[in-house]
């Protein structure tokens, strides 16, 4: 049987996320906390997102070359994360860790990777949590808010995550800043 996609009728779209992957030393804090509060913990290691998920079928080359222009003249930079906030809105109950140095670059990146046509305002941040409820959300935070861990990383790579099919990261390009 032939499906639609080899017929031409229908092209595939690829899901995507932009996004950083910090290495920091003491991660295993932030696995131990993901594990507990994010449902997505085992399906995507520890991240800040720079373009939110978005179905494209540009092609993998296509879109590296973007990236590489909209990354071209950013040095890797340091960044910082500690302490936690909450958020709620209309995509559900998040627990955030914080960005405490670093933000510029961030939400400098995050402009130029939606073409300075964003139509949100961007607070970089690390998803440690999601819940159905808001007293789920209260609780952890309380649970998380004592922590005063604070993790510190050289960011140099720029990464494109494809979304499966089961919520499952597979990294399809990787950009090193600087280069």
């Amino acid at each position: 049987m032939i499906n639609r996609i080899e017929c031409g009728e229908e092209k595939l779209k690829k899901e995507r996320t932009i996004m950083i992957f910090p290495r920091f030393e003491n991660i295993d804090i932030i696995d131990e906390i993901r594990r507990k509060y994010d449902p997505l913990s085992n399906l995507v290691r520890p991240h800040i997102t720079l373009v939110f998920p978005f179905k494209s079928e540009i092609t993998t080359e296509a879109l590296s070359d973007q990236i590489k222009k909209a990354v071209k003249g950013i040095s890797p930079f340091e960044i910082e994360l500690g302490g936690f906030s909450t958020q709620q809105d209309k995509f559900g109950n998040y627990l955030f860790l914080n960005v405490k140095q670093g933000e510029e670059y961030l939400k400098q990146l995050n402009y130029n990777l939606y073409d300075g046509k964003s139509l949100f305002s961007y607070c970089p941040h690390m998803t440690v949590g999601k819940f159905d409820t808001i007293d789920q959300l209260e609780s952890a935070y309380n649970d998380v808010k004592g922590c005063t861990d604070s993790f510190t990383t050289v960011v140099d790579t720029v990464s494109v995550e494809e979304i499966g099919e089961h919520g499952e990261s597979i990294i399809e390009i990787e950009i090193d800043l600087g280069s």
